[in-house]
């Protein structure tokens, strides 16, 4: 028995039962989801700044579209709150890397 005590993809109960082992599964609260998908964000992006790998930015995705559900707002919600960033704040396309801000006098 192996203890994974972790928010997982909803087929994967599935994909465990198709490999003749039975998974122990809950259904968390509201709260327990958040924390959970939390956790799990932290989990990819780690994953992702360890090798690079472009399928753990799709998990990145995942998680954060899961986040937005669990705050009722639409994906198209919040690409509007990103494109609106860009245009107030730019994006990162420039590669700017900000070294230090002068103050007048300096």
């Amino acid at each position: 028995m192996k203890i994974h005590n972790k928010l997982v993809r909803d087929k994967i109960p599935e994909i465990i039962e198709k490999e003749n082992r039975r998974p122990i599964t809950k259904i968390l609260s509201k709260e327990e989801y958040i924390s959970e998908l939390n956790k799990k964000l932290q989990e990819e992006v780690k994953e992702y700044l360890e090798d690079n790998n472009v399928e753990e930015l799709a998990d990145i995705v995942e998680v954060i579209y899961g986040i937005l559900d669990s705050k009722n707002v639409s994906i198209e919600d919040f690409e509007s709150i990103r494109k609106n960033k860009i245009e107030k704040r730019g994006a990162f396309k420039e590669r700017i890397f900000l070294e230090k801000v002068l103050d007048d006098g300096e």
